[in-house]
């Protein structure tokens, strides 16, 4: 069933008149999840951990961000695939648009991130110029910072080649080379070194914070896909005559 489900997805995507982009249940769905996120998050009872207190309901928001940045990467990079075997412009617009959303989105959860640590991380006693010195050498930051700015270059490559299906092809192989340099960037580098970013384990989540996590990353990443499929019938309406 979910390689059946795999594969309408793919084809929906690639050719918007079977319908998938102007379904409404998914769309409905992923704004209750995000009223639910945010009113849960804001309202519901959570444990009290040292140190992160009230702050920890910042996980249904920098977190869940993050793993909604990992799918749309994700597919992103699939679609990259599918466009060097089958050399369809479709498939090409579409990698592109998910990995522009992507880079939106971890834009969004850096800097929740970075507001998170304001109020965890930082030593009340130090100075400013004392506090950003450490902030800037943190190795979770500096990682994530990386990932971002290697797909930013992507945007920046595709509008460097003017031949289309050139700009394609060379654009689906740094996509997979970004991807490739993703996870190692913002998890197993930083975790192989001294940092003070926590490491979370889901395994001892508090099934209080499970109530709204999963919901919130669900609901981020429905509202991710939803706005990256207007880009793409956008798009595919401005290149209607090549496609």
């Amino acid at each position: 069933m979910l390689i059946k489900s795999g594969i309408k997805f793919r084809i929906s995507m690639s050719n918007p008149k079977t319908g998938f982009m102007y379904k409404s249940w998914w769309k409905i769905t992923a704004v209750v999840l995000l009223v639910y996120t945010i009113a849960g998050g804001l309202l519901m009872d959570i444990p009290r951990l040292p140190e992160l207190e009230e702050t920890i309901r910042n996980m249904y928001f920098h977190v869940a961000l993050w793993f909604a940045m990992m799918i749309l990467f994700t597919i992103s990079v699939v679609y990259a695939i599918m466009y060097l075997n089958k050399k369809n412009l479709r498939y090409d617009i579409i990698s592109k648009q998910f990995a522009t959303t992507g880079i939106f989105i971890g834009l969004l959860g850096y800097a929740t991130g970075a507001i998170w640590m304001s109020y965890t991380w930082a030593d009340p006693n130090a100075s400013l110029m004392d506090s950003f010195s450490t902030f800037s050498r943190e190795p979770k930051l500096i990682g994530a910072a990386i990932a971002l700015l290697v797909y930013s270059a992507y945007l920046v490559l595709r509008q460097s080649i003017p031949d289309i299906d050139r700009r394609a092809r060379v654009s689906a192989v740094y996509n997979i080379f970004a991807f490739a340099l993703l996870y190692p960037a913002i998890k197993i580098i930083p975790s192989m070194v001294e940092s003070l970013h926590p490491v979370l384990d889901f395994k001892e989540v508090d099934n209080k914070l499970r109530r709204v996590f999963y919901p919130a990353v669900i609901g981020w990443t429905l509202l991710a896909v939803w706005i990256t499929t207007i880009k793409i019938r956008i798009q595919f309406l401005k290149e209607k005559d090549m496609l």
